[in-house]
């Protein structure tokens, strides 16, 4: 049986959150990287595993709408460096919940993903928010980006390994609780979007 990263069985995980099952792809791979074979094909993303998703947001952790925060130094699009922290924050998981990591990750991101943002229409010249529905592709990009994004604001000229930071992320999406920062930004967005029904 092949086994993620030859240590963890993806095989026995089920996705709670329907809006997001198809969209969470959880093939059996040794090494989550596909450097990008299938970018041609529409909805390429559903074919990459999850954990390889979580691994590309981590080369680009302060990408904030078109412009890159951070884009040197810490972030210079080492992928082993990226493989490194991954398969040491799912270790550190392990050791601490005693489960499946990638499990762990699953839930995580069904509880961070986001259910609706906001939009601004403009009307008769002037500017509102206007609630809408958020895309299942978009609900899983919004979580992984949170996810690294405070991850790398807890770790960044702390003394707090990388690692240790997103496997903090990660275990503190899992217990929906408000330390982290993609539980923290998912109730902020959801807030403003029922403000703004």
């Amino acid at each position: 049986m092949i086994k993620l990263f030859d240590t963890w069985d993806v095989s026995g995980i089920k996705v709670q959150d329907q809006g997001i099952e198809r969209y969470i792809n959880l093939n059996h791979v040794y090494v989550p990287r596909s450097s990008g074979r299938d970018v041609k094909i529409q909805f390429h993303k559903n074919y990459h595993s999850i954990v390889e998703r979580l691994m590309n947001h981590l080369l680009i952790p302060g990408h904030r709408g078109k412009k890159h925060k951070y884009s040197s130094g810490h972030n210079g699009g080492k992928v082993i460096k990226a493989y490194s922290i991954i398969f040491k924050s799912l270790k550190l998981i392990e050791e601490r919940l005693k489960k499946n990591p990638v499990e762990v990750l699953v839930k995580a991101i069904e509880n961070a993903a986001p259910r609706e943002e906001i939009t601004t229409i403009e009307y008769g010249g002037a500017r509102y928010p206007k609630s809408v529905e958020c895309a299942p592709q978009r609900r899983i990009d919004l979580a992984l980006r949170y996810m690294v994004q405070g991850a790398y604001a807890a770790s960044f000229g702390k003394r707090k390994k990388n690692y240790q930071a997103l496997a903090d992320e990660i275990i503190n999406a899992y217990n929906l609780n408000m330390q982290s920062n993609a539980i923290a930004k998912k109730l902020e967005l959801e807030r403003q979007a029922d403000s703004a029904r």
